[in-house]
Formats: structure tokens, C-alpha cells, sequence
């Protein structure tokens, strides 16, 4: 039982930054959630609109597992998962304080800011880093077929997010994003080049 109350208070967090994000951004009139709308080019949009019913679904099937997956995985995977939610909470939760208003679901249609401070120190994207741990989190606590095949569709699909993001900071920010992608991994490290 307390497995699932942890892992239940982590998804719940991890969570409320995301809900709490798009409430103080709305009350700035900023429209933070912009995947799969406006005016992108097709291939944007649909690898939006997929990522986004693949997390859906992937939360969806994270909380039937906490509440209705048996708890077959061994104390020692339990806990590296518990351990992963953690991290989840650390990597989402830093990532949207540090995005400050630039933060957005999705290409944003108006210019942004480059954020390359904060946890944007140690990975390029530590908000998809923070959504791959949630889904290793509740994979190795409540390992379950579904889970599984959800949990990797989500994550092969942020990671076409990723790539159509790095294509549009590329355009955007131009030197700038260059530099920064010499020093920061995709995912996570720094690159000590001279």
C-alpha cells in the first residue's frame, strides 16, 4: 500500500506543476498550450497531436496501474522506481521554473526566450526527462504489459517532439541554440569541449 501511495503523491505532483504552469501563464493572457494548434507545417502538428493522446494515454494508464496493477517487481525495482518519480518531480519541476513566461506545450507560434540556465545547465530537455522518469517510475513499481506499451509509445513520441523543437530553435535562435547544443546534451550532461 505504500508503494502506491507514494508513487500516487509523485504523479500527483509532478502533475500540479504542469496544472499550477498553465493557470499563472493564463492569468498572464500567455497561451502556454499550443501542440497540435496554429499555424505550423503538417508534420508539426500531427507529431503533436500524436504526442500529446500518447502522454494522455500514458497517464491514463499510470494511474490504473497505481490503483490495480499487483506488485509483482522486487523491493530493489521498487525503490530505483520510486527513486526515478523523485528525479521526474525534480527535472518537470525545475524545468517550468525555469522557463519562466517562455514556457509552452508545444512550438510556439511567437518568439520566446532561449533558456539555457537553471537545470537547462545539465539537459537541453529536462521537462522530457522529467515525463521518461514518471513512466520508469510507475513501469518498475507496477510493471504491467499496457503500462509498458503505453509508456514507450509516449516516450518515442516526445522524442519526435524533441527533434521537431530542435528544428525550430535552430530557426529561431540560430549561434545562439548552437552554442548551447555543444554544451548541454539532449537529454542529460554537460559536453566539456575547449
Amino acid at each position: 500500500m505504500i508503494y502506491r501511495i507514494i508513487a500516487l503523491i509523485l504523479l500527483i505532483v509532478f502533475y500540479a506543476f504542469y496544472i499550477v504552469k498553465l493557470l499563472i501563464l493564463n492569468r498572464k493572457s500567455i497561451q502556454t498550450n499550443q501542440a497540435g494548434k496554429g499555424n505550423k507545417p503538417k508534420k508539426v502538428l500531427a507529431t503533436e497531436r500524436i504526442m500529446s493522446i500518447a502522454a494522455v494515454s500514458a497517464l491514463i494508464a499510470q494511474i490504473v496501474s497505481i490503483f490495480s496493477a499487483d506488485l509483482c517487481s522486487s523491493a530493489t525495482l521498487k525503490c530505483i522506481g520510486l527513486i526515478a518519480g523523485i528525479g521526474s518531480v525534480f527535472f518537470f519541476g525545475s524545468a517550468v521554473v525555469s522557463m519562466k513566461d517562455s514556457w509552452r506545450v508545444g512550438i510556439p507560434e511567437e518568439k520566446t526566450q532561449l533558456i539555457t540556465d537553471g537545470i537547462y545547465k545539465l539537459s537541453r530537455n529536462p521537462a522530457f526527462v522529467g515525463f521518461d522518469l514518471t513512466y520508469i517510475c510507475t513501469l518498475l513499481v507496477f510493471p504491467n504489459i499496457p503500462l509498458l506499451i503505453l509508456s514507450v509509445w509516449s516516450a518515442v513520441m516526445l522524442h519526435f517532439q524533441i527533434l521537431r523543437e530542435e528544428e525550430f530553435m535552430q530557426g529561431t535562435f540560430g549561434k545562439d541554440y548552437c552554442d548551447y547544443k555543444k554544451h548541454v546534451s539532449r537529454y542529460f550532461g554537460r559536453y566539456y569541449k575547449s
